[in-house]
């Protein structure tokens, strides 16, 4: 397990990351075109609740002390969620989503989770490889269903 702060030796630096890093968080989900919802469960007041809770990863990859990628792992004590993977559209294919994947995936264990998922909008070719390549198995059985207070939610 990486610890935090640690760094890999392809230069990669994974820490935790808090709300003094939200606007950059952004900036790089923007960057990356990855579809997330500042009105609602992402904005700045919803994020400190979810990481106040201890129920919520929010990691970096830094690489050359920038930006390079980020995910939001959550749990709620029974199954963990790998939420929000993102690199830098110019870092990828480098390791980077792995790295941050294989750092959740050890704090949910540490945690105790036994199951970890990940939800893959069915157009995203790219993610369910990625996570099929990282011993994830695709559940054509399961069908996902919501009930949302708000659009933004």
């Amino acid at each position: 397990m990486l610890m935090m702060n640690a760094q890999d030796p392809s230069g990669v630096t994974i820490r935790n990351l808090g709300m003094d890093d939200y606007d950059a968080v952004l900036r790089l989900w923007t960057e990356a075109g990855l579809p997330f919802r500042p009105l609602g469960r992402d904005s700045r007041a919803s994020m400190a609740v979810q990481l106040q809770r201890g129920t919520a990863f929010l990691l970096a990859a830094e690489l050359e002390g920038e930006l390079a990628g980020v995910v939001l792992g959550t749990h709620d004590g029974r199954k963990g969620w790998i939420n929000r993977l993102a690199v830098r559209p110019g870092l990828r294919r480098r390791g980077i989503a792995r790295l941050l994947v294989r750092e959740v995936e050890a704090r949910m264990a540490a945690a105790g989770l036994e199951v970890i998922a990940a939800l893959i909008e069915t157009a995203n070719g790219a993610s369910l490889t990625f996570f099929r390549e990282l011993g994830y198995i695709h559940d054509d059985e399961i069908e996902y269903v919501s009930k949302r207070r708000s659009v933004d939610a």
